[in-house]
């Protein structure tokens, strides 16, 4: 039975000049043996990552596993960070990535040392990865996207960028997607697994936690603590601080 925590919240949100955002959801899986990442997130996301383990008396070198859901940037790139950890990656989805010139715009060409790293595991979609831990595949996004679920009490889904956020979620459309046909069967089939476990807690990829109510509709779990702090004055105590919360 898995305990899963985030360790850095997803926000929905994109920049208006400077590119992706790239604030994705980091999980923190725990059964007592093992302990697992659910996506890595961006660069910016290191010490977020560090802080949270320290907090759960944890440091990065007691990190057992990696679970990978796809291999853009803001979700894979810190697999560095884990020495010890054997890293998961969907088969199908790592032949894509490793067939993509340098310089992809969301894919870091940081794919090819994890695809040669002796701690690289691949996996088909719909295999468990580990025990209790099974993957079902929601393409769309990449090409070979995956989602993972999670047996416990509750049990979660993760289901990384195939619904990215509660508007996705609920309409089955989505922005940034591959393949929006496939997005939409995937969101489809993710909202039937969902729906088949009672109480399960859903894991977008740039929001908060959700559960499924009883009228069949997301709700959000706790809310969205996101900020900027920014610099304009003469000196660096005069602060001003941008809201991003909900």
């Amino acid at each position: 039975m898995w305990t899963v925590k985030t360790l850095q919240l997803g926000y929905p949100g994109k920049t208006t000049h400077h590119g992706g955002l790239g604030w994705s959801t980091i999980g923190l899986a725990r059964d007592g043996q093992r302990v697992v990442i659910l996506d890595t997130g961006g660069f910016p996301a290191r010490r977020n990552i560090v802080a949270g383990l320290a907090a759960e008396g944890l440091g990065v070198e007691d990190v057992t596993d990696l679970l990978l859901t796809h291999l853009h940037h803001d979700h894979c790139i810190n697999w560095t960070l884990f020495s010890r950890a054997t890293i998961y990656a969907e088969t199908q989805e790592l032949d894509w990535a490793l067939s993509l010139p340098p310089g992809h715009l969301s894919v870091p060409e940081a794919v090819h040392p994890m695809a040669a790293c002796p701690r690289l595991r691949r996996f088909a979609a719909g295999e468990s990865v580990l025990p209790g831990i099974h993957s079902f595949p929601t393409p769309g996004h990449t090409p070979h996207h995956v989602a993972f679920a999670l047996d416990g009490a509750p049990s979660t889904i993760f289901a990384s960028d195939c619904a990215k956020n509660r508007v996705e979620l609920t309409t089955g459309e989505t922005d940034m997607t591959l393949d929006a046909a496939q997005s939409a069967a995937s969101i489809a089939r993710l909202k039937a697994e969902w729906a088949a476990r009672p109480g399960c807690v859903l894991m977008p990829g740039h929001d908060v936690p959700m559960v499924l109510g009883a009228d069949g509709v997301a709700q959000p779990m706790g809310h969205l603590a996101a900020g900027i702090d920014a610099w304009f004055g003469a000196t660096l105590a005069e602060k001003t601080r941008f809201d991003l919360g909900r």
